[in-house]
């Protein structure tokens, strides 16, 4: 048994969980993962997330407990271990969207209905203390990351990224750089579950918020929507933006504008978080989404707002072939 395992078979004893059976339910692009325990009829969750790596299981808690106070189901904590990144929490089952929607794509549009208006009902509310509240600037600076890695290990050269952080800083500020509300991030079908038993929007179980910050009320839309993991259909697409702006009051004039650059952004930055997964860290099981971002990307950049981004882009960043792709996988654990 290594440390680890041994600081948690510790944690869960000190919790009354030290007899329960354990099996590895969930690992994501973090160093976090998930395990289920079983202990006679009761189930619960150990989550893991190793201190000094970014995850921070007290922001967690903050965020959980925010959720909940507005009326939307975020797992309960039953213990925790802060200090060692230990907390046991509720189960909230399997009936995860993506695995959902693999046996019945029927329920598609009623998931993503019901998905929407929980996004609406968090930005009415105000947001949860101390969320950061990065500027354009900043947004664009996070992107750069399809230069630093995913330009990078194609080409092999360093660009200079002042005039694509300058373009998107501009179609930011001028498209989607409003005023604030609390968003989570990764708000996308791996991170939501079904929960028919529960009333309301409590229905949908809401996970992986823990790097919730202060941003624009689009950017969870296009996670949600623009799932670099599975294909949402357009008619989906178009349906929730339409009823995202009803519920929100945003006009769909300024809206359309603002969604395609936000999504522009998280599918550069996207695009380079992969690629870093494969090179840095091992996991080369990433770069088989990046056609999928890339088609975003091109779909995003295809409004008139972004011509002199778009125009940046298609000579900075080449497109994912195969044989690209095959070039990036060459290099996985390269620069550990």
């Amino acid at each position: 048994m290594n440390d680890r395992a041994a600081l948690s078979q510790a944690f869960l004893a000190k919790a009354g969980w030290g007899a329960a059976s354990r099996q590895f339910l969930a690992g994501d692009a973090s160093d976090r993962s998930y395990d289920r325990l079983r202990q006679g009829l009761n189930t619960a969750v150990l989550m893991d997330a190793p201190p000094g790596k970014g995850d921070d299981p007290a922001t967690f808690l903050a965020i959980a407990q925010h959720l909940s106070a507005i009326g939307l189901s975020a797992p309960s904590c039953y213990a925790q271990d802060l200090k060692n990144g230990f907390l046991l929490l509720e189960d909230l089952g399997d009936t995860i969207y993506a695995t959902l929607l693999k046996t019945a794509p029927v329920l598609e549009n009623s998931l993503y209905t019901a998905a929407t208006k929980v996004l609406a009902h968090l930005q009415c509310h105000p947001p949860a203390a101390n969320l950061a509240n990065l500027t354009a600037q900043d947004w664009a600076e996070a992107a750069c990351f399809a230069l630093d890695w995913y330009s990078f290990a194609i080409t092999g050269d360093r660009t200079d990224p002042a005039d694509f952080r300058n373009a998107l800083t501009d179609a930011l500020s001028r498209h989607a750089d409003g005023p604030r509300v609390m968003i989570l991030r990764d708000y996308h079908a791996e991170n939501l579950l079904w929960l028919p038993d529960r009333p309301g929007l409590a229905r949908v179980g809401v996970l992986d918020f823990q790097l919730a910050q202060l941003g624009q009320p689009g950017y969870d839309l296009v996670s949600l929507l623009q799932d670099a993991r599975r294909n949402v259909s357009r008619e989906t697409e178009a349906g929730m933006i339409c009823a995202f702006c009803n519920q929100t009051g945003i006009s769909t004039t300024s809206f359309r504008p603002a969604y395609a650059t936000l999504g522009a952004q998280r599918a550069l930055r996207i695009l380079g978080i992969f690629a870093r997964l494969c090179l840095h860290s091992g996991k080369p099981n990433y770069l088989s989404l990046i056609p999928r971002v890339w088609h975003y990307l091109q779909r995003n950049l295809s409004v008139p707002e972004l011509a002199p981004l778009a125009k940046i882009c298609a000579q900075l960043l080449p497109e994912p072939t195969p044989e690209v792709l095959a070039r990036i996988g060459a290099q996985c654990s390269h620069f550990r």
